[in-house]
């Protein structure tokens, strides 16, 4: 009985966690971007483009993203990636801007990555991060990187959605959350942080609770012992 409960559970188990991975998958496979905590206002990020290939039979070999041409960046610099060639294009900006003293008159307003050769593309069940550095972040929320995901089957996924409303969209554009220079740490990382000071301080606590009960085991089980004994 116990065997059959127990393969039952098994199953159960089973579904869900492919109905987990099932639902998670799609999120995972989107081209993203992450500045992690240098994602300040008006200064400069280290940002990674993450990109997944969601075809089971062709490499990626071509990422070409687009950069807000009405939010301009003094500074756009990349990090070599193995296997793959970098270009950059500018375009000449309406209102110069004003960096370190200096006039700037165009900006990077794309960035295409290449793969050298088919066998240096980014082949299926694997990803690859793109660095770069992004100077003089804009005072806003947030800034809409659209990018093309070029296949080595001639396919090409656009990832240029921005969401409208509460509903995502099924190609969502690349999307960096900006925030204020001056802002606090997030409640949860405060949370979290508070949760890992409690965490230290109970740990002795638990250590010496855990002896303490070994203890009491071995002096049970030596008491029993004589007690054996004494009755033989």
């Amino acid at each position: 009985m116990r065997s059959v409960l127990g393969r039952k559970l098994l199953v159960v188990l089973g579904v869900a966690v492919v109905g987990v991975v099932a639902l998670a998958g799609p999120a995972a496979a989107h081209v993203t971007i992450d500045a992690g905590t240098t994602n300040k206002q008006g200064g400069t990020a280290r940002a990674v483009f993450r990109v997944p290939n969601e075809s089971e039979t062709a490499s990626t070999v071509k990422l070409e993203v687009t950069l807000p041409e009405s939010q301009p960046l003094s500074s756009v610099r990349t990090m070599p990636v193995p296997g793959w060639k970098v270009e950059t294009e500018k375009t000449k900006l309406a209102t110069p801007l004003e960096s370190h003293g200096r006039k700037i008159t165009e900006a990077v307003t794309k960035i295409t990555w290449t793969a050298n050769t088919a066998e240096d593309g980014i082949k299926p069940g694997q990803y690859l991060e793109f660095p770069v550095s992004l100077g003089g972040l804009p005072k806003a929320d947030q800034m809409v990187f659209k990018a093309l995901q070029t296949y080595s089957d001639g396919t090409i996924v656009r990832w240029i959605e921005e969401k409208t409303g509460t509903e995502e969209p099924g190609k969502p554009a690349p999307v960096l959350k900006l925030v204020a220079a001056d802002a606090s740490p997030a409640p949860a990382a405060k949370k979290t942080e508070t949760a890992a000071s409690e965490n230290k301080a109970t740990l002795p606590l638990a250590i010496t609770g855990a002896v303490a009960g070994l203890l009491g085991l071995g002096l049970g089980a030596a008491a029993f012992a004589r007690s054996r004994r004494a009755t033989s």
